[in-house]
């Protein structure tokens, strides 16, 4: 088995955070590495993610969803080929801090017999791709928080002023 781990920090609600997560239509326009997800996120269904780390091909995989708990975690089980021969477990953890931040954890367990063979090429390039994720979902999250503290009369007046 060999495993990939990437955290950072958000200063946003675990609910904001789950919230940007489970909006699989829009992870086209922010999502740099999960260029599509679609699907349900409920335990034994199955969706259709479109993974494409940086300057390599996108690959489309079917994986089974094993836990969706609402703004704490979601993972998945997905296979190339069939499965034990390279299985990767994706989960995405979301842990909320004492200072008003949450710590959003992006992860994959690698296992089958072709572990050994592929990890040494994909490694680089896929925890680039789950930094680059990170990266985009806090900036989104951040960003689009601060609309929280403005009412609406604010935000047409901003929209308006913007399209002049």
């Amino acid at each position: 088995m060999h495993q990939i781990v990437t955290q950072i920090d958000i200063a946003a609600s675990p609910e904001r955070v789950w919230s940007i997560l489970m909006d699989f239509s829009a992870y086209p326009q922010w999502n740099p590495f999960i260029r599509s997800l679609s699907g349900v996120a409920k335990p034994g269904e199955k969706l259709r993610a479109i993974i494409q780390p940086e300057e390599r091909r996108a690959m489309t995989f079917r994986p089974k969803v094993l836990n969706a708990a609402n703004q704490q975690e979601l993972r998945w089980l997905g296979h190339l080929g069939f499965p034990g021969l390279f299985d990767g477990e994706h989960y995405f953890q979301l842990t909320a801090l004492s200072n008003g931040y949450m710590r959003f954890t992006q992860g994959e367990r690698f296992s089958g017999i072709l572990v050994g063979v592929f990890v040494a090429s994909m490694e680089a390039a896929t925890k680039a791709g789950f930094d680059a994720m990170n990266q985009a979902l806090k900036n989104r999250a951040e960003a689009n928080g601060e609309w929280n503290l403005v009412d609406m009369a604010d935000i047409r007046v901003l929209r308006e002023s913007t399209q002049e």
